[in-house]
């Protein structure tokens, strides 16, 4: 099982020096990718593609994952010319995890229908395809480039939490990413099984990419930090929700957290996304040295 970690892109005080020191650190670990999600609204939310292309240029070994890229609160043939430019810029190293995420507000902040996101998305996932394809996006005009650096595109894996959209991304999803908010190989367990089992109904062929993810801190005053970090994020679903979630958190610990790394790989995912509560440098350092003992 490889792991991976997401950026800080949300938390206050995120500068240049933040992304440079993240990715050196990253880069000489054991860890094997990074990712960056999407959000609109926050004080402090920084652009998604804009942090991934620093990544790209600032490491050379580890892939580089979007995750999740909020497809459609975007236009597709763009976010394709986007996606594909990525693509260079790490020189293949790229994936794309795609989903619809659940915040009202920032689909309202670019103009984009919050209610037709679920049905909108296979199509438009269908559309970027064809432009790495290299087929014009409508008849008469100019192909769209750049072509990607990995022919036909990078791997577009679907994010999502329930069964019935798990199920419904089998068709068009080259895997899934599966996300545990408190850290619970159980649920991983079971939401690879539900797509596992759409795969095989809808006749795929191959492998699918099994991603599984946590929020966690081993930062100084970690229970506290991610106690924080879970509410404010989930702030959005309600203050008795956000409070619930936030209390229930467990990950603080280098002994917990190694041990559910060690049974998240038993569920036999291939990549693990940490996802840490705190922009401290040590999210990274302290992570590696407890890679190193799965």
């Amino acid at each position: 099982m490889d792991v991976g970690i997401c950026l800080p892109y949300s938390e206050p005080g995120i500068t240049r020096e933040t992304l440079v020191d993240w990715c050196r650190a990253i880069e000489d670990s054991p860890l094997t990718s990074v990712s960056c999600g999407e959000r609109i609204s926050g004080p402090h939310a920084m652009e998604m593609r804009a942090m991934i292309a620093g990544a790209a240029l600032l490491t050379e070994r580890i892939r580089i994952v979007t995750s999740l890229y909020i497809l459609p609160m975007h236009n597709a043939v763009w976010a394709a010319k986007e996606i594909a430019t990525l693509d260079i810029l790490s020189k293949g190293r790229l994936d794309v995890v795609v989903g619809t995420g659940g915040r009202p507000n920032d689909y309202a902040a670019v103009g984009a229908d919050f209610a037709t996101r679920n049905q909108r998305l296979p199509g438009q996932v269908a559309k970027m395809r064809s432009i790495w394809a290299g087929e014009p996006p409508f008849e008469g005009s100019e192909i769209i480039g750049p072509a990607p650096y990995q022919k036909g595109g990078p791997r577009v894996i679907g994010g999502f939490a329930g069964p019935k959209a798990i199920a419904k991304s089998a068709a068009w999803a080259d895997g899934l990413y599966g996300f545990s908010i408190p850290g619970d190989p159980g649920e991983i367990a079971l939401k690879m099984d539900w797509f596992e089992e759409a795969w095989q109904n809808t006749g795929r062929k191959g492998k699918p990419h099994k991603i599984g993810g946590f929020w966690y801190s081993l930062a100084d005053n970690a229970q506290q930090g991610l106690h924080h970090y879970v509410y404010e994020y989930l702030r959005i679903a309600g203050h008795d929700f956000a409070t619930q979630v936030a209390d229930s958190m467990t990950q603080h610990s280098p002994d917990l957290i190694l041990k559910t790394m060690r049974a998240m790989k038993e569920t036999g995912i291939d990549e693990l996304f940490m996802v840490p509560a705190s922009a401290d440098v040590s999210e990274v350092t302290r992570l590696a040295e407890l890679v190193a003992k799965i």
